[in-house]
């Protein structure tokens, strides 16, 4: 535990101007371990009053007038973090979804050294403990969701409920270890990414509420949503577990092709003769052949992964020597 720590609590809003001053006003202004806090608010393209707002309730403003996408605007945060050199982010809604009375619970495990990274859990009563489904959440959004949190579970070794869920907190390492490629969205890669690297993630329970008639910012048409979430995991699949991704894929070839072949042989074996099914021979030795190709990219695919393993320690060893002062 540090003994002086200082928190950045980060709000990044579009058009929230009917919420920006409640939230501001009920954010906990002293938290225990927490010697500075501070509130950033980054305006991705507000057309309403809501950095005015923000800057008349103390916080700090960030706004350059262009909607660049909620993962560009995560990345902007995390380096304004690291240059004004926080020990702690917290990132929170502006639409006062989430309670803002709960931050200091995704501070504490940061502060008392326990954990690199705390992520909300929508999904578990915090009372209970038990699994739930939030009142009002899309039956899409959710089983979306419990998907994600199962592959990214799945990958990590561990055992995750929300991957997903925006209200987080991250000390330096995590902030460092990131290395967020989207535009639109960050969540679940950056899970992806923090489990994969082996940091410390502690999950918190949390109170949330979906307004009937409130629109997504993120999820603006479910049929993209649908396949936005299937490219992310499959490419989750495909950056972390390589050799698995590949080896699966191949599978369904191979083993399709060699029952034509085993077909035709035994075919062959009461007939003498391939007529007229030469095209099923045809068709198993391609399926066979199409399969092992699938597996040798795994290998090297396989391959391919420790060497951008070895970047991104290159990259995060450059991104603290920017910051050492």
């Amino acid at each position: 535990m540090i003994e002086s720590m200082k928190l950045l609590i980060v709000t990044i809003c579009k058009d929230e101007a009917g919420t920006i001053e409640e939230l501001l006003r009920r954010m906990p202004k002293n938290i225990n371990g927490i010697t500075t806090r501070d509130v950033l608010l980054i305006d991705d393209g507000s057309s309403d009053d809501t950095a005015n707002i923000a800057r008349d309730h103390g916080a700090t403003v960030l706004s350059d007038g262009v909607n660049r996408g909620l993962a560009t605007r995560f990345r902007q945060a995390a380096e304004y973090a690291l240059e004004h050199d926080y020990d702690v982010m917290v990132n929170i809604d502006g639409d006062l979804q989430f309670a803002p009375e709960d931050i200091p619970q995704f501070v504490a495990p940061i502060v008392d050294g326990a954990a690199d990274f705390v992520a909300a859990d929508r999904f578990t009563d915090p009372r209970t403990g038990h699994e739930i489904h939030p009142e009002n959440m899309s039956a899409t959004k959710y089983y979306g969701n419990k998907l994600g949190a199962h592959i990214v579970s799945n990958l990590s070794h561990q055992q995750f409920r929300d991957v997903t869920c925006g209200f987080r907190s991250y000390n330096r390492d995590a902030l460092y270890a990131l290395n967020i490629n989207g535009r639109h969205t960050y969540t679940q890669e950056s899970f992806q990414v923090l489990a994969a690297k082996g940091l410390r993630i502690a999950t918190v329970p949390v109170v949330v509420k979906y307004f009937k008639d409130r629109k997504s910012r993120v999820v603006t048409s479910i049929p993209k949503y649908i396949a936005t979430s299937g490219v992310n995991i499959l490419r989750a699949y495909r950056d972390f577990a390589p050799l698995r991704f590949f080896v699966t894929l191949g599978s369904v070839p191979f083993v399709v092709g060699m029952l034509c072949v085993i077909g035709l042989g035994v075919y062959w074996l009461q007939t003498g003769q391939f007529s007229p099914y030469k095209f099923v021979g045809f068709t198993g030795l391609y399926l066979v052949t199409l399969g092992l190709f699938f597996w040798a990219l795994g290998i090297l695919a396989d391959m391919q992964v420790r060497i951008l393993n070895n970047q991104e320690k290159t990259y995060e060893a450059l991104r603290r020597l920017s910051h050492k002062k």
